[in-house]
């Protein structure tokens, strides 16, 4: 590698880019732009009102109750008429509630169908209660004496898990009898809500009532999900909240996962502009001039990825300046975590760029390469504040960064350490490809797979070192499995991940092992194929040993990554852990087999070597692991 030449290329690419956008470019990236603010906006205000005036309630304005619906968007406000009420019912379509005050108490009617209430009508009155609340605690939160209002408050702080810091659950106080009581009395102007009545009707209460948990906090924001302001106050809902004692709710990063996807959603504009930019060299020819110039080929395509590096980088770092302006903690760790993304993205679209034929399959490449990466960036980090799983993703490691938690080294390695050697890996099989017989020929994709396999395959044990550099697909797949199966209940969670386990690992060796027969890279005779289906075993036994470290790192602890990896280390028993350390080698050599005594006869054979080594893996997970693990 020349970085003096490898500047140039990505000098003239870079020019090239900014001269060749025309008008429908330049108004597709300002909808791009403007996109990606919308989302910004949406995830800084806490989102959109999709609920508004959805429940129609007949309620009179002198009654209790007009001021909770009124001041609520969800409800409209219906002036009451006594002939919509026959028979204890409502018969008039025009209410989804009735409320019809009497001298004993208020009485709630839901709409109802078939002689039941309608689930419209049960979702108004849940609506309702939950409004009620809200209302009575904004009441309370205007009174003087605070105190006296709410007796019992708490207050929580998170703290990481393993910290020695001692955190105060709370503090009561307040003057009288009840001072001590977490469920107090309204005073005789507030609004409660109650039960229903053996007829289906709901019996409202006269004044007691808890805080809902969507109840407004002391300061005005939703203590729920930590709605963010701007300026000094608190963006990610990070800081201590205070309320009453129903306002507790598990901790969800709901703004921080919305901001977290503004740093992936400029990638998928940008792995456009770049796949077409590959593909354009291929179509056009115009490589063909760089192809014959004394110049690498790693030279050549790493110059035309690098500026596209450097604009995901730069608006990273405008997007994290954005948001440190705003109060956020953004800062380099956010950059730090996306740039593997940003390669991972870039690689697999160079690489999809390499196969596809036209712009139409690069299309499709692209589409899909878009679902799939933010999938797994995204997924996982839902879990950011609940399970050590979402550091699969290095989003994950954005969302503690706005929200100023601390992230270890060995995290920091799990989540970036895949996406890293993936994408290198990815480079790498391009630049196989990266010729004239595969660059400016009509190959179909899977030929083109192939071809990219069989360029680093020399000999029959040649195969072994393929293998190897897949086993990192083959992880960041298991973890994405692991992801998706690890919140279902065990009984169903561990079938799928054997099932998918014995999927991707059987691919992964039978597909190079197939390209070495098809590209005549070693003798279809059997001692050959033997020594290829062992090579290919043993290569794959040895490089996915380093999954030892997902559990003592990134995943401890989890039955389902225990299954996934078979490491044996959730049993905690040293001779389960020996066991599975080594059995493993027997099963790929075995199923490595099956699949090239099945690929040296042909395509078809090769599909039956292929089932029936999956079908071997399968049997030996229910077999073995799931007796151990």
């Amino acid at each position: 590698m020349r970085p003096r030449k490898l500047l140039r290329i990505a000098r003239w690419e870079a020019t090239k880019g900014v001269g060749g956008f025309d008008r429908g470019a330049v108004a597709v990236i300002v909808a791009a732009a403007t996109f990606v603010l919308a989302v910004g906006f949406v995830g800084i205000t806490g989102g959109v009102a999709l609920e508004d005036g959805i429940y129609r309630v007949g309620v009179a304005e002198d009654s209790g109750y007009h001021d909770p619906v009124a001041e609520d968007p969800a409800f409209v406000a219906v002036d009451p008429d006594p002939d919509a009420i026959e028979g204890g019912r409502i018969v008039d379509d025009r209410y989804d509630l009735y409320i019809e005050d009497r001298p004993s108490g208020a009485r709630i009617y839901l709409a109802e169908s078939g002689g039941e209430p309608t689930g419209k009508s049960r979702a108004a009155l849940a609506a309702l209660r939950q409004s009620i609340d809200r209302y009575n605690d904004r009441r309370m939160f205007e009174e003087p004496n605070g105190t006296a209002a709410f007796p019992v408050v708490v207050t929580i702080r998170y703290v990481e898990r393993g910290g020695t810091e001692t955190v105060a659950i709370g503090e009561a106080g307040g003057d009288g009898e009840n001072g001590t009581e977490t469920g107090s009395e309204r005073d005789g102007n507030g609004t409660g809500s109650g039960g229903s009545d053996a007829e289906g009707r709901q019996e409202p209460s006269d004044g007691a009532g808890g805080t809902s948990s969507g109840g407004d906090s002391a300061d005005g924001t939703d203590g729920r999900i930590g709605a963010p302001s701007l300026g000094a106050f608190d963006l990610f809902g990070t800081d201590e909240t205070a309320g009453t004692p129903s306002d507790i709710q598990p901790p969800f990063p709901f703004q921080s996962l919305v901001l977290a996807f503004l740093f992936v959603l400029p990638l998928n504009f940008l792995i456009q502009a770049y796949g077409s930019s590959m593909l354009s060299e291929r179509l056009d020819r115009r490589g063909e001039l760089l192809l014959v110039a004394p110049v690498d080929r790693s030279d050549i395509v790493l110059g035309k990825t690098l500026p596209y590096v450097l604009v995901s980088v730069a608006i990273t770092v405008v997007i994290v300046g954005v948001l440190w302006a705003l109060g956020g903690e953004a800062g380099a760790l956010s950059v730090l975590a996306v740039v593997p993304l940003s390669l991972l993205f870039l690689a697999t679209t160079f690489l999809g760029a390499m196969f596809a034929r036209s712009f139409k399959e690069l299309t499709f490449v692209t589409v899909t390469i878009t679902t799939v990466l933010t999938s797994y960036a995204f997924v996982p980090a839902i879990f950011a504040e609940t399970s050590p799983v979402a550091f699969v993703s290095p989003l994950t490691l954005v969302i503690k960064d706005l929200t100023a938690a601390s992230v270890t080294p060995g995290q920091f390695a799990f989540a970036t350490g895949p996406p890293t050697l993936v994408a290198a890996i990815c480079f790498l099989f391009g630049f196989g490809v990266y010729r004239e017989e595969d660059l400016f020929t009509q190959r179909a994709i899977p030929h083109k797979v192939l071809d990219a396999l069989a360029s680093r395959i020399h000999r029959p044990r040649s195969v072994a070192c393929v293998v190897v550099l897949l086993v990192p697909f083959v992880f960041v797949a298991e973890l994405l499995v692991v992801v998706v199966l690890f919140a279902l209940p065990v009984a169903v969670s561990i079938p799928l991940v054997f099932v998918s386990i014995a999927v991707i690992e059987e691919l992964a060796k039978g597909l190079p092992i197939y390209a070495g027969f098809v590209h005549a890279r070693y003798g279809r005779s059997l001692p050959v194929t033997l020594a290829v289906g062992a090579a290919a075993g043993v290569g794959f036994f040895l490089a996915e040993k380093v999954t030892l470290a997902v559990q003592l790192v990134g995943l401890p602890g989890s039955r389902v990554a225990d299954a996934a990896f078979q490491t044996g280390l959730g049993s905690a028993d040293p001779t389960v852990v020996a066991l599975l350390a080594f059995a493993p080698l027997g099963l790929h050599v075995l199923t490595s087999t099956l699949s090239a005594l099945g690929a040296s006869r042909g395509r078809s054979t090769f599909v039956v070597g292929l089932v029936s080594a999956v079908l071997v893996h399968l049997a030996y997970n229910v077999a073995v692991v799931s007796r151990l693990v």
